[in-house]
């Protein structure tokens, strides 16, 4: 059984925090990690440099565009980031990830 792993940007750690809140009340996401990071990046013809905070958010695979929905109706970037990784670990955590969330409708 696999899961989802998004990873997501966010200027700062309250909003990084804000979006995680707002999925784990919705049951979309069984968990959360939250990082700062210093990023390096084209944007607007530019090189810019600066902090932002990295969150990392565990799903069920059915889930995907539902938690993507939800992070760009609040996120605050014009373009944010939000990849996401298809991973597999240890049956018992894969097990917990889906009791904790909700099933797709």
């Amino acid at each position: 059984m696999a899961f989802l792993v998004f990873y997501v940007t966010h200027p700062d750690e309250e909003t990084a925090r804000s979006i995680a809140a707002h999925l784990l009340q919705k049951r979309l996401i069984a968990c959360s990690n939250i990082l700062p990071v210093t990023s390096a990046f084209w944007w607007q013809g530019v090189i810019s440099s600066e902090g932002e905070w990295i969150s990392i958010l565990k799903t069920r695979l059915d889930l995907e565009e539902r938690v993507e929905t939800e992070i760009l109706k609040i996120h605050p970037y014009q373009t944010p980031c939000i990849l996401r990784f298809e991973v597999r670990a240890n049956a018992e955590y894969e097990a917990w990830i889906t009791a904790e969330t909700v099933a797709a409708s």
